[in-house]
């Protein structure tokens, strides 16, 4: 919408950089808005965030440049959903051990489900409404949510006992070494798809009614595939269900998307099938650490981790832009191929060294 409208003299590696900035800094400080989780619990974080936020889409409505843009929703908006993530993701260590990867599964599909909702609502909105009073209305849709989300949400585990520093020494543990890399080769992965995917479709000649539909396509894959993984990983293990789900999507990417082409049936096979096994693994990635180490300490490590993993999302979709721009979609393709190639051997190597580097393929891990 912004290429065809307030950007629209600015190409789409230049305004890739907004959302990428966003994602950026929403997993980037989370590497301290785990550790002031683990100091001062969920409440206070999450209020002061969701009323942030909401001010932020009320700001938005009235931007018009493209620093204004960037400032609002790329730096502001990145700030607060940093917040909300981290504390939306590590409470639920405080209150799920056996049956977490379930539970990561359910939180992580509301994601998946505004994903969904907000393309659809903001399809007509922006056509019969403009788009300030579209921005407006999906101001007051989170105003509505994020109120709910802080009536709700508490933690149970004691808190005070950290500084709220970060602790990169947890870095030096093997198995968490190992998943960053490969939770970095996902995002990588995945925002760099998803991000692209709509430029991708109108290049081949879709409807721009189209690109909007298919990310509410992928979204609603992807909430069916972060439910059925949380249960998959409850009963086989994190780290072998996410084994399964990257395999799936490496064919689904090389077998499926390279066979697009001008077919739009094919197209939304391969965003219901991506957006499945791709948000499988995003709602693993967080079990997974939470596996690897303990309950009190999970806010710290999962905001450590991600701060490497945030590089990935800072880069994926304007180098993904310029890929494709100058090589064609059947490069880009192959680069996220290749991506999620290394993303398997990685989570190969956590999982090898949760067993203290002794193979065993019949095991729950």
């Amino acid at each position: 919408y912004w290429a065809q409208n307030q950007l629209a003299h600015y190409t789409d590696s230049q305004i890739g950089w907004i959302p990428s900035v966003f994602v950026f800094l929403s997993l980037l400080l989370g590497v301290q808005f785990g550790p002031l989780f683990d100091r001062y619990g969920p409440r206070w974080i999450n209020l002061i965030a969701s009323a942030g936020y909401v001010v932020c889409l009320v700001l938005l409505a009235e931007c018009t440049e493209y620093w204004q843009f960037m400032l609002t929703l790329g730096v502001w908006g990145g700030v607060c959903c940093a917040a909300l993530s981290t504390t939306g993701l590590a409470v639920l260590s405080h209150w799920f051990r056996m049956r977490r990867g379930l539970a990561n599964g359910i939180a992580m599909a509301g994601s998946s489900c505004g994903g969904v909702a907000f393309p659809l609502i903001l399809r007509p909105a922006l056509d019969q409404l403009g788009w300030k009073w579209s921005m407006r209305l999906i101001a007051l849709v989170v105003l509505v949510l994020t109120a709910v989300a802080n009536l709700l949400i508490r933690g149970r585990l004691p808190v005070g006992k950290r500084s709220g520093a970060i602790d990169p020494r947890c870095l030096r543990d093997s198995r968490l070494a190992w998943a960053a890399v490969g939770t970095f080769c996902l995002e990588f992965t995945l925002f760099g798809s998803l991000g692209l995917i709509p430029t991708y479709a109108i290049g081949q000649g879709f409807s721009n009614q189209t690109a909007f539909i298919i990310i509410a396509v992928l979204n609603a894959g992807s909430a069916v595939g972060r439910y059925a993984s949380g249960i998959l990983a409850d009963m086989y293990g994190h780290f072998n269900t996410m084994g399964l789900m990257i395999a799936s999507s490496i064919i689904v990417i090389a077998g499926v998307w390279f066979s697009v082409g001008h077919k739009l049936a094919v197209l939304y096979l391969f965003a219901v099938l991506f957006g499945a096994f791709t948000g499988g693994y995003i709602s693993l990635a967080p079990s997974c650490i939470g596996q690897i180490c303990t309950a009190d300490r999970f806010g710290e490590v999962f905001g450590t981790c991600y701060c490497v993993v945030s590089f990935a999302n800072l880069l994926t979709i304007p180098i993904g832009g310029e890929v494709l721009k100058a090589a064609g979609s059947e490069v880009l393709i192959g680069v996220m191929v290749l991506s999620a190639g290394i993303a398997l051997v990685s989570f190969s190597m956590a999982r090898w060294a949760c067993l203290d580097y002794k193979w065993k393929w019949a095991i729950k891990i």
